[in-house]
């Protein structure tokens, strides 16, 4: 099934897959920090879904503050599960549900660029490449399809290569994140902060994501 969290200014946060009921925590785990309302809609084209793991989605939605919820579906018994949960569910055709979808898709940018801090509770997805001036706090998510630079602090979570690019990269002014994550490596940040103030980057290496120094290259 495809869910699409957005908050209530319908600026777009996240639309992604989820493919493990069985293993919802873990698939959440990075949106528990979110604290303004969030509106979401999951799509399930031709899966069965019952009461029991609906309600266990819906128990993990609530957890991120969710204000509103709504489910598409072709398949009857996914509807009728929502329904006995009292959730709004709307029965229409495969194609429509595809139809949204890529709807929705297209309306997230390829390139982000932000300006300013990016504050505790606050969530930042691009669908290409992030890039931030300034500096991201303690409890705020900031994640891509491919690279993140960060021209400030990087002291919140960050996840690049969401599409499982494992040549993306995190790069900051100050790396002192809580959390790294690239394709399917995770990294907790270092306890120790760093002793000096240069850039940094941080890549995959043999399945390890490790921190180095950011040379930029002088071609001149």
């Amino acid at each position: 099934m495809e869910i699409v969290l957005k908050n209530t200014k319908s600026e777009y946060l996240e639309i992604f897959t989820l493919l493990d009921l069985d293993n919802i925590h873990e698939t959440f785990k990075s949106f528990f920090s979110i604290k303004e309302p969030i509106e979401a809609k999951i799509f399930a084209v031709s899966e069965s879904i019952s009461s029991h793991q609906l309600a266990k989605l819906k128990i993990h939605l609530n957890k991120i503050n969710v204000c509103s919820l709504r489910i598409y579906s072709n398949n009857r018994n996914t509807i009728l599960s929502g329904k006995f949960l009292k959730i709004d569910s709307v029965f229409i055709k495969e194609q429509e549900i595809k139809k949204k979808l890529i709807s929705l898709n297209s309306k997230m940018k390829d390139d982000i660029l932000h300006k300013g801090t990016v504050r505790s509770g606050e969530r930042i997805s691009s669908n290409g490449n992030l890039c931030i001036i300034g500096d991201v706090n303690p409890g705020a998510i900031v994640s891509a399809k491919k690279n993140i630079y960060v021209w400030g602090k990087l002291l919140g979570i960050a996840f690049a290569g969401k599409s499982g690019n494992k040549n993306a990269s995190i790069a900051s002014l100050y790396l002192n994140p809580l959390q790294l994550r690239i394709a399917d490596v995770i990294a907790i940040g270092p306890k120790d902060k760093p002793k000096n103030y240069y850039p940094e980057i941080a890549v995959i290496n043999k399945q390890t994501i490790i921190i180095k120094p950011h040379l930029i290259e002088n071609k001149n």
